[in-house]
This record gives C-alpha cells, sequence and structure tokens, in this order.
C-alpha cells in the first residue's frame, strides 16, 4: 500500500544573509514569492500531499495575507518556528501522523523538479529515510586557523571522491522520524538526515540536481532567475 504524502516546509529563518526587510522566503522569483514556488512544486509533484508550513511566529499572518492577496489556495498547515532549525522541525511534526512519508524541504529550495520530488517519495516507500545528494567537483582544502586570525593551508588531504552535498527534500518514514526528533538537541544537527543518523536510522542517497540550489544570497537569487530562464 502507498504511503500518504506529507510536507514539512522549513521557511522559519529570517534571511539576514540575504539582507533588505523582507525575508528571503518572501522575495519574488518569477513573480511569485519563493516560499510559493517551493509549494507550487510539491503540488506539482504529489496532487494530494498534505502540507505544513513552518515561519516565524511575527511572519504567519504576512503569509496568510499575501497568498489571499494572489489567489494561492494550497491548504497549509501553519507552524511557528523554534529557537534552531532543529526545533522548527520538532513543531511541525507534531502535526504528522505516523504511517506516512514525510518530506522536510528548504522553503527557498524552489527549484527542485516535480520529477525529483516523486522519484525520492517512491524510494521512500521502502527505505526508511532517503535525502538527494550531489557530489564535489571543488579541490578542498582543511585550513587551520592562526592565533592572529589568519589561515594556513594544512598538510591534511581531503578524498574529494567521499565528499556528497547533501540537498533537501529528505524524506523520512515518519514513526522513525519523530523518534529520532525525541533526542536532545545537538549542534552537529544541520540536516534531518544527521538526526536519524544519529538514531541509528539507515540513510539511503540518490544523485541530487545541480540545479536546485538553496536561495541564501542575492547571488543566490539572481542564479535562480537565470535557471528559471
Amino acid at each position: 500500500m502507498t504511503r500518504n504524502k506529507y510536507l514539512v516546509v522549513s521557511a522559519g529563518g529570517s534571511g539576514v544573509r540575504m539582507g533588505g526587510d523582507v525575508p528571503k522566503q518572501f522575495l519574488l522569483l518569477d513573480g511569485k514569492p519563493i516560499l510559493r514556488l517551493t509549494i507550487e512544486r510539491f503540488v506539482e509533484a504529489v496532487p494530494d500531499i498534505h502540507v505544513i508550513t513552518v515561519l516565524p511566529q511575527g511572519s504567519i499572518q504576512d503569509w496568510r495575507r499575501m497568498c489571499a492577496r494572489d489567489g494561492f489556495t494550497c491548504p497549509q498547515k501553519l507552524v511557528a518556528g523554534g529557537f534552531t532549525r532543529f526545533h522548527s522541525v520538532k513543531n511541525a511534526l507534531e502535526y504528522v501522523p505516523d504511517g506516512v512519508s514525510v518530506a522536510i524541504h528548504d522553503g527557498v529550495r524552489p527549484l527542485v523538479s516535480a520529477a525529483k520530488i516523486r522519484e525520492l517519495f517512491e524510494a521512500a516507500e521502502t527505505a526508511p529515510a532517503v535525502i538527494p545528494v550531489v557530489p564535489s567537483f571543488d579541490t578542498l582544502k582543511v585550513l587551520d586557523k592562526n592565533d592572529d586570525g589568519t589561515l594556513t593551508v594544512s598538510q591534511e588531504t581531503v578524498d574529494r571522491g567521499r565528499i556528497w552535498g547533501a540537498q533537501t527534500p529528505q524524506i523520512f518514514h515518519s514513526d522513525l522520524l519523530k523518534k529520532a526528533y525525541t533526542q536532545g538537541y545537538d549542534t552537529s544537527f544541520t540536516d534531518d538526515a544527521s538526526v536519524a543518523s544519529r538514531f541509528g536510522i539507515p540513510v539511503a542517497c540518490i544523485q541530487g540536481e545541480r540545479t536546485n540550489i538553496k536561495i541564501t544570497t542575492p547571488e543566490d537569487l539572481e542564479l535562480a532567475k537565470l535557471y528559471l530562464r
């Protein structure tokens, strides 16, 4: 039996690296708020998906007004974010039932393809945790910080072939992920896969998409515009 599908959109940050007064998830891309484009990709891929949107407490009413103004009628459960991304996702998981597949996705990754979303959900029918990853093509250096604040290249080497970048959506069996989120917060929990791995849940990986960028800086926004063209 196919699992029901839930989406937790993590848009609880303030977007300080973007600059300006408008939170990055509300900036316009192709004439629409980035957050709306992100949600629309999932609705396109899985029309009956259940959407839970995590926002800063002070932005919830703003998002409601934007949706009403623009006629964006996708049903959403709006949840206030927490102190960190970990706490924000934990808040949202309270509204996710057991026995479903739940995707956790960055609200500012609007370029993930519908085909990739469906591929990940299909893999999650059997795997308890599935994430998209992309290989690193850069030469990687380990740097040591000196007492005066300068940096020196270490003699330590990094095998680039073993380094991959993790993307979202990351999809999990909901009952397992909810148990993983009963762990105490740790600064090493930089994504949901790291929370799951610490709890002992095996994480499967599939090839991600280079265009599935996270928009965090003005340069990212310009790059996203080019991709959409």
